[in-house]
């Protein structure tokens, strides 16, 4: 008897190949997706795909996210710098400040030491350690401690606001974009 290596697809009984790519396209009959179906090209149930869940169909996990400091890092040289790059944490981020001795003499330095491990970049300075973040303004600071916090509990750096003109209730992205945008 001889076997081969590759299997040999059987066309199921009732199959209907032509059908079933019309409805996996959403031109077809049937749950698949597209218009009407409630869920997006290449979503659906088990893709691990929601609408307004923030995961993308067909990318992986996003693990950076930029930024825009409210007021920015000035250098040695006096040069802002604004736009930045946080990376997700990992649980050694946040365990191996614990061990850090100025961690340990004040607490609050925790924060400190946290973000220079996971902003991987601020405008032209991709060399983030304790005494850059020390460098923020305090708005700066407070900032990034909100966006860590969204970003590695929330999974996402959108936040719903309500406007107190109208009180019409929407969601801004506080990754920021050009000036004066959220």
């Amino acid at each position: 008897m001889r076997r081969s290596g590759a299997a040999v697809p059987r066309r199921a009984e009732g199959f209907d190949p032509e059908a079933a790519a019309a409805t996996a396209a959403g031109t077809g009959p049937g749950p698949g997706p597209g218009p009407g179906t409630g869920f997006a090209p290449g979503a659906g149930p088990g893709s691990g795909f929601a609408p307004g869940s923030g995961a993308d169909p067909g990318v992986g996990l996003r693990t950076e996210f930029p930024f825009r400091l409210p007021r920015g890092y000035v250098d040695e040289r006096g040069v802002v710098h604004r736009d930045g790059v946080m990376r997700l944490a990992t649980a050694r981020d946040e365990l191996v400040p614990l061990r850090d001795d100025r961690v340990r003499e004040n607490p609050a330095y925790l924060s400190v030491v946290l973000i220079s491990r996971v902003v991987t970049r601020i405008g032209g300075v991709d060399d983030i350690h304790p005494g850059i973040v020390e460098d923020l303004f305090a708005s700066d600071l407070a900032f990034l401690q909100d966006f860590y916090r969204r970003v590695n509990a929330e999974g996402h750096t959108r936040a719903a606001v309500t406007c107190p003109s109208c009180q019409e209730e929407f969601a801004v992205d506080l990754a920021g974009g050009r000036l004066g945008e959220s």
